[in-house]
């Protein structure tokens, strides 16, 4: 190889590993803090930690560089003692300026996303203000009529911000500033997002940030926090249902991937079954018990809709397979965070319900011979 060839080679080798490596780097001044201390905290799930301190030279004047992969964007937030000075959302490869003052306020430039996540706080801290000051006025009133129009003003007020955000993280579904946007609250007892049925906006965000930002922990963060809500959505519905039905309602997918609502099964009596697959002892309990007493009383009435509590589908199906287990089986991947756990109030695996006639039956069972005495007795 000749040196000149060699030259290009090691340029462009070096090039590439720059370009893998580069992080994010912050050129910052802070008005009126000459030779002070700078603190950088990253955003680690709904926490702070501090990635270094860094000097602030004579006129102010800071530079930083922070590790950022490429396709996971940080929260990087800049802080002068306790007070935050800057919100930043960066990406790999950001080289951004920063010109702030000790009281909060900033300006950023070269970063889209963090102009963004400014606004996004800007909003937010002015529907704060307002919020307060409402809060202030309502603890001064003096008249009952004074006193139930500023309670509607608070009350419109929030709906109004409410739905900016909301049309805010709807407009902006690609981008990671809609994260902050979700967990915004107005104190510690009244979330922005704090309606039940905002787990469709946490879920769509989930889905749209995917697409984008596959690796990101906050993505990953955002998903678990759809998937909780979701389930206690989804508790509600069933509880509501449950009275309606005698019994909690299931509805999950079985091998086909065909979900199947446990109300839907027409028998006399069915056995709700909730089991894990991972389990060798409730597998053998399949073939060596349950399966006879299938083959015995199925066509007398008697139906089992067993659940598989089982983050592995793939294992659950397996075992499905190989034991060829002929009632219905379902699977619920989320394990130990179903909503069904709570409903159900299971408190270890395997546990056994009945429904006799649309009505949840008390019967109890401890082993094979108690099972088949109690579906006896439910089929007479």
């Amino acid at each position: 190889m000749s040196k000149s060839i060699r030259i290009i080679f090691f340029a462009a080798a070096a090039s590439v590993a720059a370009a893998c490596t580069s992080g994010a780097r912050i050129d910052g001044a802070v008005e009126s803090a000459p030779s002070s201390e700078v603190v950088v905290k990253l955003l680690d799930a709904n926490r702070y930690s501090v990635l270094d301190t860094v000097k602030t030279d004579a006129s102010g004047k800071f530079s930083y560089k922070v590790d950022v992969k490429k396709g996971q964007p940080e929260f990087v937030y800049l802080f002068f003692g306790d007070r935050r000075i800057a919100s930043l959302l960066l990406e790999n490869g950001d080289k951004v300026k920063v010109a702030a003052d000790t009281l909060g306020n900033y300006a950023v430039e070269g970063s889209e996303e963090s102009s963004r996540l400014a606004k996004v706080e800007k909003d937010y801290s002015a529907a704060s203000a307002r919020l307060s000051d409402l809060a202030a006025r309502l603890e001064a009133a003096s008249g009952e009529a004074e006193t139930m129009e500023l309670k509607s003003e608070m009350g419109r007020e929030y709906v109004a911000y409410y739905r900016e955000c909301v049309k805010y993280v709807l407009q902006n579904s690609r981008s990671l500033t809609v994260v902050p946007v979700l967990y915004q609250s107005f104190g510690e007892s009244l979330p922005v997002f704090g309606q039940k049925t905002d787990a469709i906006h946490f879920t769509n965000a989930a889905d749209s940030l995917e697409t984008v930002y596959p690796d990101s922990r906050y993505v990953k963060a955002l998903r678990a926090e759809a998937q909780r809500r979701f389930g206690y959505l989804e508790l509600e519905t069933r509880l509501n249902g449950a009275a309606e039905i005698g019994f909690p309602d299931i509805e999950l997918p079985d091998l086909s991937a065909r979900k199947i609502r446990l109300s839907d099964v027409d028998s006399k009596v069915v056995m709700v079954y909730f089991w894990s697959a991972s389990d060798a002892k409730q597998n053998i309990f399949n073939t060596d018990v349950l399966k006879p007493l299938y083959g015995k009383y199925h066509q007398q009435g008697f139906e089992v809709y067993q659940v598989s509590l089982d983050p592995d589908k793939t294992m659950w199906a397996t075992a499905v397979k190989n034991q060829e287990l002929p009632w219905i089986n379902v699977c619920d991947s989320r394990a130990d965070a179903s909503p069904y756990v709570s409903l159900y109030n299971l408190s270890s695996l395997p546990m056994v319900f009945f429904i006799r006639e649309g009505m949840l039956s008390d019967e109890k069972v401890r082993d094979g011979k108690d099972l088949e005495k109690v579906v006896a007795k439910l089929l007479k």
